[in-house]
C-alpha cells in the first residue's frame, strides 16, 4: 500500500503486494558526484550507501569517492534582477543528418559548462537563458553558495548558486554574463521509447565528453533519498561521475533532460541513467529564480494495488479536506489514468501525482462499482504538520 499522505504521496511498502519486485533507485543520494562512483555525487564524498530494492531484490552496493580540484576562493556575482527569460525550443540540428550526435555535440557544447566547487569537485551545467543562468542538479552544488563556472572555451568565471530543490534534485546557478549560448529546451515533448538520446557534461573531470545512446524507459518511476516517488528518462547513454547537472539532448539539439543519477554493480556506468525530465526541471529552475519553491501537487489518498491484479491504484483512504475529497473521489475507486496517461499500478500513481505542481488541474479516469467515471481535480499542496 502506498500512504499518499503521510510520506507525500509516495511511501512503499513492497511487504503488502504479492507483485513482481519492482527496484527503486535513490536518485538523490546516490546521484553521479564528480570524480564519485555511483549514482550521481558530485560536491562532497558521502559515505557508502545501498540502492533501494525491494525485499526480494538483491542489488549491489554503491560507492563514492572525488575528484581533487583547486578552486581557490570564489567571489559571488551581483544578483541578476532580470526575470527568467522565455527558453527557446527551436530545433539546433536538421533531423536529416547523417551524423546527428556530431552535430548536436558542435551545437550544444558551448551551452555546456564546468561547475568547479570551492574544496574540490566538479560537476556540469548546461546554459539555458542567455541572461547567465544554468541549470544543474542540485546535489552537484549542495552546502555550497558559490562556484566557479569553466565555459567551453575555457573561461572560468565565478558563480553564485540561486537555490536548489532537493526533492527533485535540480538547481539553479548565476553568472554575471550577458549574451550567453542558451541551449534550446524541449518542453512539452513526449521522448520515446528506443529514441536517439546524447549525454553531454564533464565525466571525471573530461570535459566537453559526449556520449550517446537511446531513451531506455520514459516516466520510469524512481524512489529519491527522501523516500518520495518521481518519475524520471532513463537511458543507457553512457553516464559517470562528473556528468550529473549537465544535459540529455535529442537529436535535434534540444535538451529532454538534466541527467542525475546512475544504477551502477560496477560503480561506473552500467547503461542505466536517470534525467529529471527537463520540462520539470525548467518548471522548478523558474520557480527557485522567482524567489519560490517548486511545490510537488498532493492528492490525499491512501493507495494499494488492485486486487484482481488489473492495471490501476485502488483508494484506501482519504483524507478530509484535501484535493480528493473536495473532487468527490471515494474510498474503492481504482484510478486508471491521469490526463489521458495511463496508470500501470499503484506506484505509478504516487509519482504522477508528484509530477504535478500544487494547483494544477488533472482528469482522473478511475473505474467505480463497474463504471468508467472522468473526475476534475485541482491538487492541492501537502497540508501543513500539525
Amino acid at each position: 500500500m502506498v500512504d499518499m499522505n503521510d510520506r507525500t504521496e509516495a511511501a512503499v511498502n513492497p511487504q503488502t503486494t504479492e507483485r513482481a519486485p519492482r527496484v527503486l533507485v535513490f536518485f538523490a543520494v546516490l546521484a553521479v558526484f564528480a570524480g564519485g562512483i555511483g549514482i550521481g555525487w558530485l560536491a562532497s564524498p558521502p559515505p557508502a550507501d545501498t540502492v533501494a530494492a525491494s525485499t526480494t531484490t538483491s542489488v549491489p552496493e554503491v560507492t563514492t569517492t572525488m575528484a581533487e580540484t583547486e578552486t581557490g576562493t570564489v567571489t559571488p556575482p551581483p544578483h541578476n534582477e532580470a526575470p527568467p527569460a522565455e527558453p527557446s525550443t527551436d530545433p539546433l540540428v536538421a533531423s536529416t543528418s547523417e551524423e546527428p550526435v556530431a552535430d548536436v555535440a558542435e551545437a550544444l557544447l558551448p551551452s555546456v559548462v564546468e561547475i568547479e566547487l570551492p574544496a574540490g569537485g566538479l560537476g556540469s551545467g548546461v546554459i539555458y537563458d542567455t541572461n547567465g543562468r544554468i541549470l544543474t542538479a542540485g546535489h552537484v552544488v549542495s552546502g555550497v553558495d558559490t562556484v566557479l563556472v569553466r565555459f567551453a572555451n575555457g573561461d572560468r568565471v565565478p558563480g553564485r548558486v540561486i537555490g536548489t530543490d532537493d526533492g527533485n534534485d535540480i538547481a539553479v546557478i548565476e553568472v554575471d554574463e550577458t549574451g550567453l549560448p542558451a541551449a534550446p529546451l524541449a518542453l512539452d515533448d513526449d521522448p520515446r521509447p528506443g529514441q536517439l538520446a546524447i549525454a553531454l557534461g564533464s565525466p571525471w573531470g573530461l570535459n566537453s565528453t559526449v556520449t550517446s545512446g537511446i531513451i531506455s524507459a520514459v516516466d520510469q518511476a524512481i524512489e529519491g533519498a527522501d523516500g518520495q516517488i518521481r518519475l524520471m528518462l532513463q537511458t543507457d547513454a553512457s553516464i559517470n561521475p562528473g556528468n550529473s547537472g549537465g544535459p540529455l539532448a535529442d537529436r535535434y539539439g534540444r535538451i529532454i533532460g538534466i541527467n542525475v543519477s546512475i544504477y551502477s554493480a560496477s560503480g561506473a556506468n552500467d547503461g542505466v541513467g536517470f534525467a529529471v525530465p527537463i520540462d520539470r526541471a525548467y518548471r522548478v529552475a523558474r520557480a527557485i529564480v522567482e524567489g519560490g519553491q517548486f511545490e510537488p501537487a498532493f492528492l490525499g489518498v491512501t493507495i494499494a494495488p488492485t486486487e484482481t491484479g488489473r492495471a490501476g491504484s485502488v483508494i484506501t483512504t482519504i483524507t478530509p479536506n484535501t484535493a480528493a475529497a473536495r473532487a468527490g473521489l471515494q474510498v474503492g475507486d481504482i484510478v486508471v489514468a491521469v490526463d489521458g496517461d495511463p496508470i500501470g499500478d499503484y506506484i505509478d500513481l504516487a509519482a504522477v501525482i508528484r509530477n504535478y505542481a500544487a494547483g494544477d488541474t488533472v482528469v482522473l479516469e478511475i473505474r467505480r462499482e463497474g463504471e468508467t467515471l472522468e473526475l476534475e481535480v485541482e491538487l492541492g499542496p501537502r497540508p501543513a504538520e500539525g
